[in-house]
């Protein structure tokens, strides 16, 4: 009983970062069933199981609170469900060891680009044009494939591209990564079942993270709604650049000691406050500028000779 309360907080915890950021849902939840002594397989299918009513529950509510674009969802949506079919499927044969710090490197890059941008820029100026099938597509297919071989990469890889091209605002890049990951669920807990045949899933703790994350989604939602652009961007871009920092640290390739990653997860925390803290005040000052609306006037009384 222990570990399902244990596992429903994680869910809500989760769910409630990734409706409002649009990533760490899968990464947290697995993160913990690897601990716990979870063979890689079984603990990303889990995730996925939960992640079928998680993600539905989460995308009606971004719908409800207008975060979603329906062109977007499709256009990524289908690829990412294939790649995460193909990512479940041969998951036990495929190593993730290179592959996950060279996507670290890449999203690293990404994030500070987002962090900085708007820091400094604000919201980005946004084109008329729509964002393409030929930049969705491939987007889709890598981020599916990602989120099943790592237990989670649907949001950690849609986002900060999306956020990056500058074309959706942010509550609304988040809105549709959120709802077109029911895609991704659906499509890599088939191919789950297809590679493990249900072996080593514990529908138990499938649900218990699931009624967390159902809790957690209209929260979420409602609350990315209410945050500003600019401050959510530099948010996001604080996530993106500590996860893959810490997972980059930690990889072979720089297997940092204590001594090292202790000064520099300190500079970055510091560095992100700091963002967060100058987007707040440029948001509040842009506020102050902004004409207050005017008041309807009442007609005067028409004046009555004595």
């Amino acid at each position: 009983m222990r570990t399902l309360i244990l596992l429903a907080l994680v869910g809500l915890g989760a769910q409630l970062v990734d409706g409002s950021l649009g990533m760490a849902y899968g990464v947290t939840s697995t993160t913990l069933l690897l601990a716990i002594g979870t063979n890689p397989a079984a603990a990303s299918a889990t995730v996925h199981l939960a992640e079928i009513g998680t993600t539905l529950a989460s995308g009606a509510s971004h719908w409800r609170f207008g975060n979603v674009d329906w062109k977007v969802v499709a256009k990524i949506g289908i690829p990412g469900a294939i790649g995460a079919f193909a990512g479940a499927t041969f998951l036990s044969s495929l190593s993730t060891e290179v592959a996950g710090p060279v996507m670290s490197v890449i999203l690293l890059a990404l994030g500070l680009y987002v962090l900085l941008r708007f820091t400094v820029q604000g919201l980005p100026t946004r084109s008329d044009k729509p964002l393409r099938k030929r930049f969705l597509a491939p987007l889709g297919l890598v981020a599916g494939f990602f989120d099943a071989t790592g237990g989670g990469g649907w949001g950690p890889v849609g986002t900060p591209a999306i956020l990056a091209s500058g074309r959706l605002e942010p509550r609304k890049v988040i809105g549709s990564i959120d709802t077109s990951e029911f895609l991704v669920a659906v499509a890599a807990s088939v191919g789950f079942f297809v590679g493990l045949s249900g072996e080593g899933i514990d529908f138990t703790w499938v649900l218990a993270l699931l009624i967390g994350g159902l809790i957690a989604a209209p929260i979420a939602a409602w609350l990315v709604r209410l945050v500003p652009p600019r401050i959510l961007g530099s948010l996001v871009g604080g996530v993106i650049v500590l996860t893959n920092s810490r997972t980059l640290l930690n990889s072979d390739w720089i297997a940092a000691s204590d001594a090292v990653k202790i000064p520099v997860y300190v500079v970055i925390w510091l560095g992100w406050a700091a963002a967060v803290a100058w987007s707040v005040r440029a948001h509040r000052n842009a506020a102050a500028l902004e004409p207050a609306p005017e008041k309807a006037q009442e007609p005067e009384a028409d004046s009555v000779s004595a």
